[in-house]
This record gives structure tokens, C-alpha cells and sequence, in this order.
């Protein structure tokens, strides 16, 4: 006889355990089936329930490191990059960061060369430190230097010269996991030895596409992925303090008080820099504080001048030059700055825009 007693919402209404229900229930496994109702709370939470974990790895850890491989590991054609992947604890030891995006640490030496390939995933580079790297797209040579967004759109072939006596470190971003779960991946070797070229300051796609407002007759189509390779650092520190400084003059220009922040687009179109990833930088005042908000899609820091620290789930992580923190899908997290603090974001918010998923909750009653 079935249980007549009422249930509260959300309570798993379940067949009696009867012999013909476990014969039922051998029957959905051995055809590899399984029922909606043991298991919809799993499929359809009533908000995000993100396997991955929220995690801050720390720049004074993951340098040294990085050193350390550039003494033991060769970079060339097999492994292709000296590339570290930050795992998130909460994946079971996949290198991603989060169920979408990738992040590593890429270490190159002296003199070195990385080989050139070209991949389906969409990649970039972001240099926190460092200069003497150019990374040649398609050819072009593009210089790498402090604050600079570097973007390498899917199917492009790309290696990487270190054309100094010293090593340089910055972060790899990609979206890897999101192309590894789909399959929608391929990958191919370039030449084995990559043409360094000369070293300009300028990559002959700034030349082209870098003037603000401005766009060449010559490349009036869009482009799903934008054209223009490096997005230079006075730029953007220049926008930044721009912001600030008329907002101190009364306009509303940042988008919290004392909060300032840029998205780096496709001069095409207008929208993202990447069909998959999205970059921002932001600054905030010292003494300035973030509203908590939840987003739906995951996110990834990475600290770039000041001190302050993060707020996720309330918990405080302090944070200094160099560490990166990922912030998975609908955990609260906050911003505080005890310097001014500039921070470069990256995270997956066009895929959850485009399929229509976004969702966002900021707490202003703070």
C-alpha cells in the first residue's frame, strides 16, 4: 500500500520497494537507462550546484615552480609548451581550472623557441610580468610585454621566440575543457622550425586594427574572433584612470563607486574578444569595497598590481601580485582593496550568454 502522507516541496516522491520495482530497475540497467525521478535533484538543482571548488593558487608557489621546469623540461615538438595547468581540486585532477576554461603558468627561457602548432580551442595570453617573448600568429610577430592581452583565435598557427637573456612567465587562457566535452577539437603541427622574423614594436595587426574608434574599408566583414592580436597595457591603465579620475568629478563612469573596469572587444562587432572567452581588467580604489554577486558561468583573476583580497562564500582570501583565483558558477564573491588593485578577468560568460543561461544576483544591501 502506498504511503498517503503529504509531502513537502522538493520531496522525492518514490515508488514502494517492491520485487517487480528492483526487477524493473536491473531491467533500466542493463539497458543502460536510468529513470528522471531518482535522480532529479541532480539533474535539475534549484540553482548551481558547481562540482568544481573555489581556489586561490599564489604566484609566490607557482613562479618558482615554473623556473624549475624551464632547468628540467625541454620545450619542442612532442610536448610543444612549457605550459603548467592549474587544476581545480574539485574536477578529479583534470588541468582545468573550471568545467569550461583553462589556465596555466608558460614558462619560456633564454633564447628559447616554442614550436608552432594551431588548435581548434580558442587560447590568449596575459603577461603580468616580464618582456623579450614575441609570439608569431599567422606569421606576425607580436611582441609580449607587461599588461598586455595577447589572442591567438582558434585555427591560427602560432609559436613563441624568446628573443632575450632572461626567462618570462605569464598566464595561457583557453577553452579546452569546453571543446574536450563537446569533441569538437583538432590539432595540428606547424613547421618545425619557427621563422622568428624581426621584432617589431608594433605586429602588423595593431598597425592595422589599434586605432581607437577608427576601422580600416579593407576589413569590413566580421569576425567571429577579433583581429587585433595584443591589446597594449597603456590603454588600459590609460581607460582605467580615466574612469576613476571623471568620476571623481561627479560623472558616473565606473561601474561601482570607486570600481572601474574595461571589457576588451572585437573591433568589429563590438563583442567579445573570443566566442568562447571573455576578458575584462579591473580597478579598484584602496579602501574600495565590490557588492557580493553570484553569476552563473565561472570566472578567473589574476592579480596584477596592489594587495586586497576576495570574498567567496564568506570567505576571506588574501591576495598579492601575481595570484590567481577561479570563482565557479553562483558563488557569492566580493572584491576589497586595501591598495589600488587592478585584476585581469577571464571567463566563459559568452557560451552561458549565448545559450541563454546567464544569470545574475548582486547584493547591494551591503
Amino acid at each position: 500500500m502506498r504511503d498517503a502522507t503529504p509531502k513537502t516541496p522538493g520531496h522525492a516522491q518514490q515508488p514502494d520497494d517492491t520485487p517487480e520495482l528492483r526487477a524493473l530497475y536491473s531491467g533500466f540497467e542493463a539497458q543502460h537507462l536510468k529513470p528522471l525521478w531518482t535522480q532529479l535533484g541532480d539533474l535539475m538543482p534549484r540553482h548551481p550546484k558547481p562540482k568544481a571548488v573555489a581556489h586561490v593558487w599564489r604566484w609566490a608557489d607557482l613562479l618558482p615552480l615554473a623556473q624549475k621546469s624551464g632547468e628540467l623540461v625541454p620545450v619542442g615538438r612532442g610536448g610543444e609548451r612549457r605550459a603548467i595547468g592549474l587544476a581545480n581540486p574539485g574536477l578529479g585532477g583534470h588541468a582545468y581550472v573550471s568545467p569550461t576554461l583553462w589556465a596555466a603558468v608558460q614558462y619560456l627561457g633564454p633564447r628559447e623557441t616554442a614550436p608552432e602548432h594551431r588548435h581548434s580551442q580558442n587560447a590568449f595570453r596575459f603577461v603580468v610580468e616580464g618582456e623579450g617573448v614575441w609570439t608569431v600568429v599567422d606569421g606576425d610577430p607580436v611582441r609580449m610585454s607587461r599588461g598586455d592581452l595577447l589572442l591567438t583565435p582558434a585555427w591560427r598557427f602560432h609559436g613563441h621566440h624568446n628573443d632575450t637573456d632572461k626567462p618570462m612567465a605569464w598566464i595561457d587562457g583557453l577553452d579546452i575543457p569546453f571543446a574536450q566535452h563537446n569533441d569538437v577539437g583538432f590539432f595540428e603541427f606547424g613547421s618545425d622550425k619557427l621563422q622568428t622574423y624581426a621584432t617589431p614594436q608594433f605586429s602588423r595587426n595593431e598597425r592595422l586594427w589599434a586605432h581607437p574608434g577608427l576601422r580600416p574599408l579593407s576589413g569590413l566583414a566580421d569576425t567571429v574572433a577579433s583581429p587585433l592580436g595584443a591589446y597594449r597595457w597603456e590603454h588600459t591603465d590609460r581607460a582605467l584612470a580615466e574612469q576613476l579620475a571623471l568620476e571623481a568629478e561627479g560623472c558616473s563612469a565606473t561601474i561601482e563607486k570607486g570600481h572601474a573596469a574595461i571589457r576588451y572587444v572585437n573591433p568589429t562587432t563590438g563583442g567579445d574578444v573570443m566566442p568562447t572567452i571573455r576578458c575584462e581588467f579591473h580597478r579598484l580604489r584602496a579602501g574600495t569595497q565590490s557588492a557580493p554577486r553570484r553569476e552563473v558561468g565561472s570566472t578567473v583573476f589574476q592579480v596584477f598590481e596592489g594587495r586586497g583580497a576576495v570574498v567567496i562564500e564568506g570567505v576571506t582570501h588574501t591576495l598579492d601580485i601575481g595570484d590567481i583565483f577561479v570563482i565557479p558558477s553562483w558563488l557569492s564573491w566580493s572584491l576589497e582593496a586595501e591598495s589600488q588593485f587592478d585584476l585581469f578577468r577571464f571567463s566563459d560568460a559568452p557560451i552561458v550568454e549565448r545559450l541563454q543561461f546567464m544569470r545574475t544576483h548582486v547584493d547591494s544591501s551591503t
